[in-house]
């Protein structure tokens, strides 16, 4: 029911995505999907590329007069840095898509692999997820994200999203401790003198989500799946958890387990959420929790060595213009495609073509879930 496609290349003339499933008379505006991509260009250790770049999206197809037609929704995000579509580069960076993606199209220059591979792709599904936002807040659900750590430094504080995001949001780090937030930007200063770069670890959590998105009945259907996909298709993410995730694996059972108690004002409750909201492949009503690691960016101004795909001789590898440290970006990436997953399994379940009958179908369920 809901779909999105993208196209373009860093360095081409635009970003196009078209998304497909959004129901009927949905208010929307431009300045939803740019005030999401305003948030993915922000972030200490950027490179120069964002000073260049002020993406803002232009709505080709699917809406009129402030509200979705239930049809396709198409988007254009220009870009203003299209000058190196020309450049021919002939030595692949590790860590890339540059050798594998040459060998496998039989390319001999690099440039038409490293211009779709490239992370510039995820301004579109940040647009596509900025719509799924809109969408999901009319019926309270909300996402927030923070970066928890940046190399070996960590933010461990716990947090409450309603409370502290306008923190994160004002934060160049999105980080929530100020002191933690010093040494990270230290550190960053330092790998950008180096000629280096960094990764870290960022974290999404959705509130308010309903009771049973997502299925058991086939493994494509779990949501856990499908979120540490979306996840792991975000350029450079190398490991996802849910809830307390990898620790879970160093202890007892009994010690990892939601304990499910009942009340009848609260009904079915837990007073723990090391699952992250998620038992079955499916949401169990408490706030999803989710942890994807990034690694430092590939692309370094002190290149590594490499070989030329052309004379076969060694070489260091092509410089591009690159960010030190991208966390905090990916942070708002990766609330854009958990965003969109959980408006597909929201759809799936929920059905309708207008807005209203969603809301109608939301409803029923929710009283029927109220009375168990």
């Amino acid at each position: 029911m809901l779909r999105y496609l993208t196209a373009g290349e860093s360095h081409g003339k635009g970003l196009l995505a078209i998304i497909e499933g959004i129901p009927s008379n949905l208010s929307l505006s431009k300045e939803d999907i740019d005030k999401e991509l305003k948030r993915r260009q922000r972030g200490y250790g950027r490179g120069g590329r964002m000073k260049i770049e002020k993406d803002k999206a232009e709505v080709l197809s699917g809406v009129r007069f402030g509200k979705t037609l239930g049809g396709p929704i198409g988007l254009l995000i220009e870009n203003k840095d299209w000058g190196k579509w020309k450049d021919v580069l002939t030595s692949p960076r590790p860590g890339h898509a540059d050798l594998a993606g040459e060998i496998k199209y039989n390319f001999d220059d690099l440039r038409n692999v490293l211009e779709r591979a490239s992370a510039r792709e995820t301004a579109t599904r940040v647009a596509v997820g900025a719509i799924c936002k809109k969408f999901l807040k009319e019926f309270n659900i909300d996402f927030y994200s923070r970066v928890i750590q940046i190399g070996p430094i960590a933010d461990k504080r716990k947090w409450h999203p309603e409370k502290d995001f306008s923190s994160i949001e004002k934060s160049p780090l999105r980080c929530l401790k100020k002191g933690v937030e010093k040494r990270m930007k230290l550190l960053i200063d330092k790998a950008k003198k180096e000629g280096d770069s960094l990764g870290g670890i960022f974290e999404v959590v959705a509130l308010n989500l309903p009771i049973g998105l997502g299925s058991y009945i086939q493994s494509d259907l779990r949501l856990d799946g499908r979120l540490a996909q979306a996840l792991m298709s975000v350029p450079g993410i190398k490991g996802v958890e849910i809830g307390s995730g990898f620790a879970s694996a160093s202890k007892f059972g009994s010690d990892v387990q939601d304990e499910i108690f009942y009340q009848k004002e609260k009904k079915f409750y837990r007073k723990t959420n090391r699952a992250g909201g998620l038992e079955g492949g499916m949401t169990n009503g408490e706030p999803l929790i989710l942890r994807a690691a990034m690694k430092p960016i590939s692309t370094l101004r002190k290149p590594l060595h490499s070989v030329d795909l052309i004379s076969k001789k060694s070489t260091l590898a092509s410089k591009e213009r690159a960010d030190v440290c991208a966390v905090p970006a990916a942070a708002v990436i990766g609330e854009a495609v958990v965003t969109f997953e959980i408006a597909k399994v929201f759809r799936e379940k929920f059905g309708g073509d207008s807005l209203k009958e969603i809301k109608r179908n939301y409803e029923s369920y929710q009283k029927y879930v109220r009375e168990k």
